[in-house]
């Protein structure tokens, strides 16, 4: 199974995020993951569109865009004109689901869909099949630095259980509280792709950081 690294650029530093960009291409990280935020659905506000074109220039790497938005469907095709690999919007942001991940294919993108935490995956059931993602929010989203919620857990088992026969290629990822800490055990309940802000940048070495987490995940381990 492939395990996947996505540094979560809402954490970089703004003021030389070429710099922080050509670090995570030349990492051991597989994705750029791009958090946008509305500042309606979530109490913060990001970038949009500009940045993300700025990032697409200098990415090697897919992007991985997270929509923290309301009225999602107005705006995948114009991230996926942008540059957007895999869009995954909010279970809690879309009034009709199953027309919103067909939008997302449609564009040309991966579909991927976020659960908030209070929000059970048994409410997947009648989509799971169409999904190339899902992300268990292990923070209530809006705000990095946050601690994890330790049912994020059980959520990964019960997602890995809900895809057993149906959907087994799909990406269980995880974001919020993602670290040295508690990668391998995300692993072991379930997950293969793990969202990391400030972990990874706020550290001395991040590219170095990004490399103990690829080993903690591979069984390579060295901290």
């Amino acid at each position: 199974m492939k395990y996947i690294i996505a540094p979560s650029i809402l954490s970089a530093d703004f003021g030389n995020l070429q710099r922080d960009i050509e670090m995570i291409n030349q990492s051991e990280a597989d994705w750029f993951h791009v958090d946008v935020m509305d500042g309606v659905f979530v109490p913060n506000i990001s970038f949009g569109f500009p940045v993300m074109a700025a990032v697409k220039k200098h990415a090697d790497k897919p992007l991985d865009v997270h929509l923290m938005i309301v009225e999602p469907d107005k705006f995948i095709p114009e991230f996926a004109k942008a540059g957007a690999d895999r869009i995954t919007v909010h279970y809690e942001a879309c009034t009709h689901l199953h027309r919103t991940i067909q939008l997302i294919k449609a564009s040309g993108c991966k579909a991927g869909l976020a659960l908030n935490p209070h929000t059970p995956v048994t409410l997947l059931q009648d989509v799971i099949q169409d999904l190339d993602l899902v992300l268990i929010m292990s923070v209530n989203p809006g705000f990095g630095g946050q601690q994890f919620i330790h049912n994020t857990y059980k959520k990964i088992q019960d997602l890995k259980r809900l895809i057993q026969g149906v959907n087994e290629d799909l990406i269980i990822e995880v974001d919020g509280g993602v670290g040295l800490q508690n990668i391998a055990t995300l692993v072991a309940a379930g997950a293969n792709a793990f969202v990391a802000g400030n972990a990874i940048f706020a550290t001395d070495n991040p590219r170095e950081t990004i490399s103990k987490m690829k080993g903690l995940i591979t069984g390579n381990i060295y901290i």
